[in-house]
């Protein structure tokens, strides 16, 4: 079994633009999907905003993300699966791909042992 990151991307201010319900819908979306997902989730969770990141460039310290930009990482799963497609089969489940701001990138984890 290989290991895949499930990087979440979207528009921050729209994510905190969301109405209450809209917010317990993608929880309860997210709820559903760790469900069907079962145990292939190794870890998962939201990231704070933006404005709190730290970034290290250069040995230089900055605050933010890094450049401007339209959609950020808003959250990940790490997940195990037998191949792409199968990783690809359990990121289609993510809730925000209901959303035209969202996207989800399905990147392999190096295995460096």
């Amino acid at each position: 079994m290989a290991k895949y990151m499930l990087l979440i991307y979207g528009d921050e201010q729209q994510w905190e633009a969301m109405t209450p319900e809209e917010s317990a819908r993608l929880d309860a979306g997210h709820a559903a999907f760790t469900a069907a997902a079962g145990s292939a989730v190794l870890a998962g969770d939201p990231l704070e905003a933006t404005g709190t990141a730290t970034t290290l460039r250069g040995g230089l310290i900055t605050d933010g993300p890094f450049l401007e930009t339209k959609e950020v990482l808003g959250g990940y799963y790490l997940v195990e699966a037998g191949d792409l497609d199968e990783a690809i089969a359990l990121a289609r489940k993510l809730p925000e791909l209901t959303w035209a701001h969202c996207a989800v990138e399905v990147r392999p984890v190096r295995d460096v042992s």
